[in-house]
């Protein structure tokens, strides 16, 4: 029974890491759409996988690495190709279009620095892969549906991706301290971060009625409140520390 208990988030974790792997095959044969989808249902099995090693107290170092390396596949891997196969669609070739792969070789490094940095147990010290991930999945998902829009032809210049994968790549190593979105954790009850989070609560309604109000696809609301979770955290480092 105990061998089950224990092996159950390891098995969630196993997911996140089928469905990564799926999405970066759908991903090459050109299904950007489905590959996004794919990458949600990771970024599901990442959160319930530590939901329940908390839950049934089944933490295991086995579990620790399992755990960064089907987010280097879900979370780095999958988004940096996503970003490739955009850029290939919209008729772009050469070397600009490898650019992004970098966002793999930034999700390695920063998936690496938090397994051994005691300072991010309750927090973030940078971008976490996950975030990443989905700002450019939404945005790839958001293209792939509307390849004659606008937002489609910048994605479809030699600069506009290649300069968002470096963007991230840097805010995923950064110093900019940046509060977990996995609720419950230990340092989660100062002040400065419950502000933070009541923020970041309130405003995802707002992206998604703004976004549905637009007329807008709903990966954009996706791709926004994300964007704004970065904002958030680079303000919050910004202003004065208040208790």
């Amino acid at each position: 029974m105990g061998f089950i208990r224990k092996s159950i988030p390891n098995t969630i974790t196993s997911m996140n890491l089928l469905s990564g792997a799926i999405g970066v095959i759908l991903c090459l044969g050109g299904d950007v759409r489905t590959a996004f989808l794919l990458m949600l249902a990771s970024a599901v099995f990442d959160f319930f996988d530590g939901l329940a090693a908390r839950v049934l107290e089944a933490y295991s170092d086995i579990g620790k690495e399992l755990d960064s390396l089907a987010d280097m596949i879900s979370f780095g891997l999958l988004p940096s190709l996503m970003l490739h196969r955009t850029m290939v669609q919209g008729g772009v070739h050469g070397a600009a279009a490898f650019i992004p792969l970098i966002l793999a070789i930034f999700s390695a490094l920063r998936l690496a620095k938090f397994n051994i940095d005691p300072r991010q147990h309750d927090s973030f010290i940078g971008l976490a892969t996950p975030a990443a991930a989905m700002i450019c999945g939404s945005l790839c998902h958001f293209v792939a549906g509307h390849p004659d829009g606008s937002v489609a032809a910048i994605c479809a210049s030699y600069w506009a991706l290649p300069v968002l994968g470096i963007t991230l790549s840097a805010l995923l190593v950064s110093e900019i301290p940046m509060f977990s979105m996995k609720f419950g954790k230990g340092k989660g009850t100062d002040k400065a971060t419950v502000r933070i989070r009541i923020a970041f609560i309130v405003m995802i309604p707002v992206i998604v009625l703004a976004v549905a109000a637009a007329g807008l696809e709903w990966s954009l609301a996706v791709c926004f409140t994300f964007i704004g979770y970065i904002l958030l955290n680079i303000l919050s480092a910004l202003l004065p520390k208040s208790n």
